[in-house]
């Protein structure tokens, strides 16, 4: 209402009224986003998507997520990297992180960024190998998981036999 210079005893022109109707749309769309940043991170493309099945107009969406960027509530740099580094803890190497990350549209470099960061692929397919034993399924199972061929020959000494 005060975006819309709303007071008492004010007529409601057809401009003031366009303005309340604007302001009320980029308010449930800020309504929509909050509530899905309140379980988890989403990136900027995911809540976008969110907004739109929800029916939100494309303008007032817009406008919404530039407010929580400046507030810092959506920040795809600190999305991938928590991203990352849950995929990693859950024993998934660089390729499924990768992939995962660029399905939830983040950009190239930052999911760069977040991968440089996390403990190199060799290690954490080393201790995965540790637990699990070194025989050809756990190989096909890290294979599956996206750690590279070239990575688990590092680590066990070959990487066809699997």
């Amino acid at each position: 209402m005060v975006r819309a210079s709303l007071t008492v005893g004010r007529p409601l022109d057809r401009e003031t009224a366009r303005t309340l109707a604007r302001e009320l749309r980029r308010a449930e769309a800020l309504g929509v986003a909050v509530r899905a940043l309140r379980h988890r991170d989403l990136s900027r493309r995911r809540l976008e998507e969110r907004l739109e099945r929800h029916g939100t107009r494309a303008d007032a969406g817009a406008e919404a997520l530039a407010a929580l960027e400046r507030a810092g509530l959506v920040d795809d740099a600190r999305v991938a990297a928590g991203r990352a580094q849950a995929l990693a803890e859950r024993g998934y190497g660089d390729a499924a992180i990768r992939a995962a990350l660029e399905r939830e549209g983040l950009a190239a470099e930052l999911v760069t960024e977040a991968l440089a960061t996390l403990e190199p692929e060799a290690a954490r397919a080393g201790r995965l190998l540790e637990r699990r034993g070194a025989g050809a399924r756990t190989l096909r199972w890290l294979a599956a998981r996206g750690f590279e061929a070239s990575t688990l020959e590092d680590v066990v000494g070959f990487a066809d036999g699997a």
